[in-house]
């Protein structure tokens, strides 16, 4: 033994021996761990707080056994229910008891980092409509103003109402025939970009809020589809179709060519039903924030305050 082990108590020493044989076993340098690269990456931009959030999310233990079981599970009984809605005559639907059972669901048993998530999306895509909204050229054209800021302004700004968002600003833009696209950076509008904003603090976590992002969706997925009708729950499904129209018009504006690359979800026309919703909605999240972080690379290059 050393004299430098000498001095190095009995578990540093035993970490000391580990960390010899890793890097023995790895050509000398430190292994990585998928959390490691996770972190390290930003080729895909990402707001740091949003990245942070996700990655904590995912260490969640529930992950390993828990969600792959409620993912068999619970797609049975989302896709029962989705035939069954579909061949109803009576169409049922209750968005306040909806709003009701998600804030009472995300305030007691969803982690705070994933509901910090959730409430990011809704600024997020709103900002990312306005955007293409504002550079449009088009009058008439409302804007996007879902914005909430704590879990409470759901229960006003609701996900039925996020879901249309999408939809009327694609039936209000119409064509892109005859747009004066690219735009030079310095003559984009950003009026009605809002900065990301959320009332909500980690701190504030409850014993009970042990459910991941994932976790939480697979749970919720079956009910969402029950309270509302078949044309809604349709509609709601199929909106993240619209997330390669999006990039497209975004490419046009700035006269770019990576932002429609960005979507998972493509094709519109062809409408989908509740199978691989999951990770279709996992994919509608990021490719929102990804496409959200680039333009905000875009605003700080032009010295506008994020």
């Amino acid at each position: 033994m050393t004299s430098s082990e000498a001095t190095l108590s009995r578990k540093e020493r035993k970490a000391q021996r580990r960390l010899e044989k890793a890097l023995k076993k790895n050509h000398g340098r430190m292994p990585a761990s998928l959390s490691d690269a996770l972190s390290g990456d930003d080729s895909l931009p990402l707001d740091s707080a949003a990245k942070e959030f996700w990655l904590k999310d995912l260490q969640n233990p529930l992950r390993v056994v828990v969600l792959p079981t409620l993912k068999i599970l619970l797609s049975a009984t989302l896709h029962i229910t989705y035939y069954l809605k579909r061949l109803s005559p009576i169409q049922w639907r209750a968005h306040r008891f909806l709003q009701w059972q998600i804030c009472f669901f995300m305030k007691h048993f969803v982690r705070p980092e994933a509901n910090i998530l959730i409430l990011r999306h809704f600024q997020t895509e709103s900002n990312l409509l306005n955007f293409v909204i504002d550079n449009s050229g088009k009058e008439g054209v409302d804007s996007v103003n879902i914005y909430p800021k704590e879990i409470q302004d759901l229960m006003v700004q609701t996900f039925v109402h996020h879901d249309q968002g999408i939809l009327m600003t694609m039936r209000d833009l119409g064509k892109m025939d005859g747009e004066h696209w690219p735009i030079a950076e310095k003559d984009l509008s950003w009026k009605n970009w809002n900065p990301i904003r959320v009332d909500y603090s980690p701190a504030k976590k409850k014993w009970t809020q042990f459910l991941d992002f994932e976790t939480a969706h697979e749970l919720f997925k079956t009910t969402f589809c029950f309270w509302l009708t078949a044309k809604e729950y349709e509609a709601a499904i199929n909106s993240f179709q619209f997330d390669h129209s999006v990039g497209l018009r975004i490419d046009e504006i700035i006269g770019a060519a990576n932002f429609a690359d960005l979507a998972y979800n493509r094709f519109p026309m062809i409408l989908v039903g509740p199978t691989g919703l999951s990770y279709r909605f996992l994919m509608h999240g990021f490719f929102v924030e990804h496409a959200h972080a680039h333009l905000e690379r875009m605003r700080a290059g032009i010295g506008l305050e994020n």
